[in-house]
């Protein structure tokens, strides 16, 4: 509606209630935060903990750090004489104990896959020196060591459940067709399963509640049937795990398990994705949990499982599940209702990631926000929501001593995070002294010589403002202080600008249109 097309009489108020205002369908877009690192497989960060990334590079062996965003020049840790160093090979994963920060049992702990110069895959346990950007590399603790009979297909990632426990996703041990049929064999076999351990108990820290305990089955076993889980996360607000297990020659895929459920089989090697293999011993889709999606090779070759993204930096895509895959860079994203996936969004050409670009992971910081790992670039991204924030006039800006009525106008951008958004008055009164205003509400009652186009609680924004020889005048509008750091992305707000006149009408002042702004992330 154009407000400036509609007559108003007497004192006669048009009030507009506003809410939260989403766009219909978001936009991914990014940031480059990071470059030159040596091949680079793997973010984290450790909870609470809201000025460090953490990154492992697999080739090299070392953990980096990114501290309020700068990376540092000495590593975290540099595994480097003890892991090995070619094709899957290398270190893996991390993580944090989820009482990292302490105090208290797991204080200063965190954890590292990474495979040995033998080949074989080692979480071990480490911890922090007193210097909290370096850790002690003297001090650790083997927790599991696991022979691996071919060099590829060794999962490597490490995760916290909600829980308490450390998980574990182990490939099947690698080759083709899993020629042992490790994934499928429960008893002496640890290869293609994900693994549950206690770590804050003696070894072999097995839990007493994992689904194999007391029964046929190594205790150590959560779930089966997994043929190189590459990248598993938790979601954080429901506790849910998400699993992204690469194929072989037909289908990636990607599995849930609903939060606390143990001795589930996924199928591998009797199964690829939703398709039967007729490998001998098999029998075809019984007792196995399908992929909620899947996609076949005219899309890519090798999934890398990512995070339901549970942030506050991109509102737009609150619940989503996030996944790419290593060979054609697509990334996906997916709503999910807990039995069937909708709304799947291919979002490689919005987001216009630079050319080969090889993503080995994504990665969840301490505030839920997500990234994306280039190990062929060195490259880390910050997914962010593209900026679609919108400013529409409304209102009148009545005529003046000088002429036309005063009008208001923006530049810069309308990210808050960015913190560049100024507002602008043109055609006031040249000389004058005035002063920007903003409420949440839209309304047009008179008010001095013009009229007053904000309500629902005023708040001045000082200093006072004085016009050019021009008549205008603007303001840098800083989101980090007050008054404007009660402003929120997703909400209309409106602005005005008052400013004297006393050359014209009765009252000594007038006051522009109205502009209606919201703003993004």
């Amino acid at each position: 509606m154009n407000w400036k097309s509609i007559a108003f009489t007497g004192a006669t108020a048009l009030l507009c209630t506003t809410g939260l205002t989403l766009p219909a369908s978001a936009q991914l877009d990014y940031e480059e935060i990071a470059t030159n690192l040596a091949s680079p497989l793997y973010l984290c960060s450790p909870p609470g903990d809201t000025d460090r990334l953490f990154i492992c590079e697999q080739n090299t062996a070392r953990i980096r750090i990114i501290k309020n965003g700068t990376l540092l020049g000495t590593p975290f840790i540099d595994l480097g004489s003890i892991a090995g160093q070619n094709g899957e090979r290398g270190l893996l994963g991390m993580a944090f104990h989820p009482n990292y920060a302490g105090p208290g049992t797991g204080e200063g702990k965190f954890y590292v896959n990474y495979t040995n110069n033998s080949g074989d895959t080692v979480v071990r346990e480490y911890e922090v020196s007193a210097n909290p950007d370096i850790a002690d590399a003297g001090t650790f603790t083997n927790i599991i060591t696991v022979n691996q009979p071919f060099s590829n297909h060794n999962g490597g990632c490490l995760q916290f459940g909600p829980d308490g426990m450390l998980y574990i996703g182990m490939g099947d041990g690698g080759s083709a067709n899993d020629p042992g049929n490790r994934s499928q064999d429960l008893t002496n076999q640890l290869l293609g399963k994900m693994l549950r351990l206690d770590v804050d108990i003696a070894a072999p820290h097995i839990p007493g509640d994992n689904p194999f305990v007391g029964i046929t089955g190594d205790d150590e076993i959560w779930s089966y049937g997994l043929r190189n889980p590459w990248r598993f996360s938790f979601d954080r607000l429901t506790g849910d795990m998400w699993i992204g297990d690469v194929g072989q020659g037909s289908r990636e895929e990607v599995h849930f398990e609903p939060a606390a459920t143990g001795g589930l089989n996924y199928g591998w090697r009797c199964m690829e994705g939703s398709l039967c293999t007729g490998m001998s011993g098999c029998t075809c889709n019984v007792g196995v949990e399908l992929p909620v999606d899947e996609y076949n090779h005219g899309l890519g070759c090798s999934i890398t499982g990512g995070y339901r993204y549970r942030g506050t930096e991109m509102p737009g895509f609150y619940g989503k599940y996030f996944y790419a895959d290593y060979c054609s860079d697509r990334v996906w994203s997916i709503d999910f209702d807990g039995v069937n996936i909708s709304n799947k969004i291919e979002h490689e050409a919005e987001l216009g990631l630079p050319g080969g670009v090889s993503i080995t992971s994504f990665g969840e910081d301490a505030n839920g926000e997500l990234y994306i790992v280039d190990a062929n670039g060195g490259q880390i991204y910050k997914l962010q929501e593209e900026c679609t924030g919108d400013a529409t006039n409304y209102c009148v800006g009545e005529t003046n001593s000088s002429g036309t009525g005063a009008l208001m106008d923006t530049f810069g951008s309308l990210s808050i995070s960015a913190n560049n958004f100024n507002l602008t008055c043109d055609q006031a009164v040249p000389n004058v002294t005035g002063l920007f205003f903003f409420g949440p509400n839209q309304i047009q009652i008179p008010f001095g010589d013009g009229f007053q186009c904000v309500g629902g609680g005023i708040t001045r924004m000082p200093p006072v403002a004085i016009t050019d020889l021009f008549g205008s005048t603007q303001k840098l509008v800083d989101f980090t202080s007050p008054p404007a750091n009660a402003l929120t992305a997703g909400t209309d707000w409106n602005f005005q600008y008052w400013y004297r006149d006393t050359m014209a009408g009765m009252s000594g002042f007038n006051t522009s249109d109205g502009l209606k702004v919201t703003f993004c992330p």
